[in-house]
């Protein structure tokens, strides 16, 4: 018997494009729900996209009250990693902070950053899915890896509710960056870049990754060593090109970076 063999066979189901009610099997039953989302032959993105842009856009304008209320008492808030800046970036920062406190700079764009830096990431990590899944033999669409990664992405949107009701209870923005506190210290551009990655990786981006994996394994029928390469090699990927403006920033001390949300 192969490894193939071992996977569910995947039949036509129902293909309605809002269905809300896989938000939560999804999370708690992550093997059946994703097998009826592979099944499928349509555009099954919309509710997890939906939900996702929703807690991002929220979530970006709680943080930009709560940095409004602090400008507003003299109080700065400090960006994620703001302990790799060089000397002359900090004071910098601190001059732009007095400089952009109004509520396009609280509220507008940081919400439509974060929501256009959402899409990216999605459509990102779905292109490349189906990329390295097809090279290495996977029989799944470019529809269905869409559909996986939309799926896969409703942890965030947990994270994002989380942190918004900590935010709302607090006044206070929700410290600490993943795993940003192991990277070695210095100012360096590789410290730079081990923090900006490893501040991206956390319990819920790893809940991301294991459904990715589990969805695109249903949908490639490659076995799992070569169906976890794929997902690995995608993700050290984008989170390597998200680490890029991070070291931009710390080589050149004249740009200013808005990291996104996600």
């Amino acid at each position: 018997m192969t490894a193939e063999d071992e996977l569910p066979l995947v039949q036509p189901r129902d293909n309605r494009p809002w269905r809300f009610d896989r938000v939560v099997p999804l999370l708690i039953r992550p093997r059946q729900t994703l097998t009826d989302i592979v099944a499928g032959d349509r555009p099954q993105w919309r509710v997890p996209i939906v939900l996702l842009l929703l807690a991002t856009v929220i979530h970006a304008l709680v943080a930009g009250s709560i940095k409004a209320a602090a400008s507003a008492a003299g109080e700065v808030v400090l960006p994620p990693n703001f302990e790799f800046y060089t000397p002359e970036q900090q004071a910098q920062f601190q001059q732009a902070a007095t400089a952009t406190n109004n509520p396009t700079f609280n509220y507008i764009l940081p919400a439509l950053g974060a929501a256009l830096s959402a899409l990216l990431l999605w459509l990102l990590v779905s292109w490349l899915l189906h990329l390295v899944l097809t090279l290495l033999g996977g029989r799944g669409t470019s529809q269905g890896a869409i559909n996986v990664v939309a799926w896969a992405s409703l942890p965030f949107v947990l994270r994002a509710v989380v942190q918004i009701v900590a935010m709302l209870m607090t006044d206070q923005l929700v410290g600490g960056s993943g795993l940003a506190g192991f990277a070695p210290a210095g100012d360096g551009s590789l410290s730079v870049f081990l923090a900006s990655v490893l501040g991206q990786i956390d319990l819920y981006a790893i809940w991301h990754i294991l459904l990715v994996y589990i969805g695109a394994r249903l949908s490639s029928r490659l076995p799992r060593g070569k169906c976890w390469l794929a997902v690995l090699l995608v993700f050290a990927l984008v989170m390597g090109v998200r680490a890029l403006p991070d070291v931009v920033l710390a080589r050149f001390g004249d740009l200013t970076i808005i990291q996104p949300f996600l």
